[in-house]
């Protein structure tokens, strides 16, 4: 005897890549015309306006190949079962952009059969009070043109900048105020930005991390390309540093070759060939700011690789801190039979609480047909590469889960709560619907109003001799109108 086939209508919290990468995955291990195709729809909702998340608001606007993936994204929007709502907020405990619609977890569970978190990871690590610092995130919302708007950093008042942080978004801030201006102009980077990043007075980046260069978190690609700037210097490094330890990764060694080879003098230059220095120091965790001044503690290594205090310190003069020490997933709230508070985020870790990609809830059990993939699940770790493996073992799961809860073969998993709907009721929540038509504020934006938006952005960028000019909220609800 055949079974029944149950519908699987999905939705999706999250417009990055992993929201895409397990979107695509489902969609083409589940083709229309297959048994279990048929009956499939996936609904994507994002916060912001423009989709792509980390693709757009994240990569350098100087590597505009990492943005290529974007390419396949497009594609999901052409099946006929996906449809994705942006500008709309799901219980969101951040502030909320004052355009945005806002609707809860409550709204969506009677209209579909499953959820799958990818919300990211949008919020920075928080810091000690006594270090007043601007977040890396806020610096790279800036130049991305985030719809947070958050104002620039004081470039053109700063000689001395501090970057906390070996990571690539650290390298990536650095690269981008030590490039030439004419560079700036041709790439992705809103007018506005450009004209910042013109009036900058920084003559050195101080780029400062707690471990060693063994240690460091950026790769050898982008540590390469802040070298070969032809208008900035790299301060050499104590070769006792760069001694590369027995056992060392095959990446490790490449970062320490590189900076041997950037250590050794380069003698004598004109003095228009270079006009700024930047440094990479370790050893060092910031313990407080004061105007003017950062106070280091020196550390040293653990057994473990990890860093220790020493009990000593060192203060140096700075006019700016930047911090670049890792981002969490943004907080939210589901309402349950047993409490309005969220129990599914995990509050010391920063993300979801999850096995393999299927949400737990706080008493450690399995919640039933609720998922969770990319930096969400795993935190702000890895490559967009790393993202999509992960989406689509999460997505593979998901599959899984649904065809043998169908069978009834779901022996030796243990579910609790289920949130969900089994025979969810027709499109998307009502306020959804009543935004497709809406002006101005709450207005719901599709995929191929998205692509329309693109197009213009791409065409006033080619008016004025660059990549695209990005445009405000204002600027696409007047477009659309």
């Amino acid at each position: 005897m055949t079974s029944s086939i149950r519908p699987l209508k999905l939705a999706i919290v999250g417009g990055g890549p992993s929201a895409f990468y397990a979107a695509s995955r489902i969609l083409s291990q589940l083709p229309i015309h297959s048994r279990h195709g048929e009956k499939l729809e996936v609904h994507m909702y994002d916060k912001l306006w423009a989709p792509h998340g980390l693709v757009r608001y994240g990569v350098a606007p100087d590597h505009p190949e990492v943005k290529n993936c974007i390419h396949k994204f497009d594609e999901v929007a052409e099946d006929r079962r996906f449809s994705f709502f942006g500008n709309v907020s799901v219980s969101q405990s951040s502030p909320r952009l004052p355009q945005t619609l806002n609707i809860s977890f409550q709204d969506l569970f009677p209209h579909y059969t499953h959820l799958l978190l990818a919300t990211g990871a949008s919020q920075p690590q928080p810091l000690p009070p006594s270090i007043k610092s601007i977040p890396a995130l806020e610096v790279v919302h800036w130049y991305t043109s985030h719809p947070n708007r958050v104002s620039p950093p004081p470039l053109s008042t700063t000689k001395h900048l501090t970057i906390i942080g070996h990571g690539n978004v650290s390298l990536d801030i650095a690269r981008l105020i030590l490039t030439a201006p004419s560079v700036l102009s041709k790439l992705d980077i809103p007018q506005a930005a450009i004209q910042d990043f013109n009036s900058s007075t920084v003559n050195h980046i101080s780029i400062v991390s707690r471990r060693g260069p063994a240690e460091a978190a950026f790769t050898a690609k982008e540590l390469r390309e802040l070298l070969n700037l032809p208008n900035a210097t790299m301060t050499p490094i104590d070769p006792s540093l760069l001694v590369t330890p027995t056992g060392a990764t095959r990446q490790q060694s490449r970062i320490l070759d590189l900076l041997r080879k950037g250590s050794v003098p380069k003698g004598d230059l004109p003095p228009d060939a270079r006009r700024a220095t930047w440094s990479l120091e370790f050893f060092r965790s910031p313990a407080s700011t004061a105007p003017g001044e950062i106070t280091f503690e020196i550390t040293e290594l653990d057994d473990q690789k990890r860093a220790r205090l020493t009990g000593r310190t060192e203060t140096k003069k700075t006019d700016l801190v930047i911090t670049s020490v890792g981002s969490r997933s943004e907080p939210f709230s589901v309402a349950t039979a047993t409490s309005s508070m969220d129990p599914w985020y995990d509050t010391k870790l920063g993300r979801i609480r999850n096995l393999q990609g299927r949400v737990v809830d706080s008493s450690g059990q399995m919640v039933n047909n609720v998922y969770t993939s990319g930096w969400a699940s795993n935190g702000a770790k890895g490559v967009i590469a790393t993202t999509m493996y992960d989406s689509y073992s999460v997505a593979d799961l998901l599959i899984a889960d649904h065809i043998s809860d169908e069978r009834g073969t779901s022996e030796g998993i243990s579910f609790g709560s289920n949130p969900m709907s089994a025979l969810p009721k027709d499109g998307a929540p009502a306020a959804v619907l009543e935004g497709l038509t809406a002006r101005g504020k709450a207005r719901v934006i599709t995929y191929p109003q998205w692509r329309r938006i693109d197009k213009e952005e791409i065409r006033k960028g080619v008016s004025l001799g660059k990549q695209r000019e990005r445009i405000s909220w204002s600027e696409v609800d007047a477009f659309l109108a």
